[in-house]
């Protein structure tokens, strides 16, 4: 069975976007993220900028395996902001991404039904603002050996087009390589032949 190892996220943040709705204004953002630490950090910053807002909701997700997520409220009514703006993020089918949407309250009560189209609307209109991108899902190695082997070890990686990320050239060598995850049973079997050269995965 051919392995998905292929998935869809955003580089850099997207246009800002505004959906209206009753006099209520939702503005719509979304921002490349890698950790938990980075939402904290983007939403003070977004506070900053609309001060005098209401409303401040978003949602998340990271990773590509093992899948993080945060849906956030952030006062309205349980799930008319968050749960529709991480249904986009679904929907979209992208990760490590962050979308947060501002509220100005127009004075007249949306409802929930209301709150809900206008969250899921203003995510929507956010993605489609947003360069997606697609992307392979890698996983890191490092090759240890002794130099004698250093041409043998930097062949395979030529011929296989291996990505390196770091190297430690010492007299005890490691090369660091970053291998797409379909290719990674045939690159340890490449390495297989040479016996003193060790290929060990890193992180979990």
């Amino acid at each position: 069975m051919e392995i998905d190892d292929t998935y869809k996220t955003i580089d850099s943040p997207g246009a800002e976007v505004l959906f209206k709705d009753k006099n209520s204004k939702f503005f719509g953002y979304t921002f490349p993220i890698n950790n938990e630490e980075d939402v904290k950090q983007i939403i003070e910053n977004l506070k900053k900028q609309h001060h005098s807002a209401r409303h401040w909701c978003y949602a998340w997700q990271i990773g590509t395996e093992n899948i993080k997520y945060r849906a956030n409220d952030d006062g309205e009514p349980s799930n008319s902001a968050g749960q529709p703006i991480y249904g986009q993020i679904l929907s979209f089918d992208v990760t490590n991404i962050l979308i947060i949407i501002v509220r100005y309250f127009g004075g007249v009560k949306l409802g929930v039904g209301g709150l809900i189209n206008a969250y899921r609307s203003t995510a929507q209109l956010a993605l489609e603002a947003s360069k997606i991108t697609k992307k392979t899902i890698n996983i890191n190695f490092v090759i240890i050996f002794e130099y004698k082997d250093m041409n043998k070890v930097m062949r395979i990686i030529k011929e296989n087009n291996l990505n390196i990320y770091s190297q430690d050239l010492n007299l005890n060598c490691k090369i660091y390589i970053s291998v797409r995850k379909k290719m990674v049973d045939k690159i340890k079997e490449v390495f297989l032949p040479l016996y003193e050269v060790e290929i060990k995965k890193l992180g979990n």
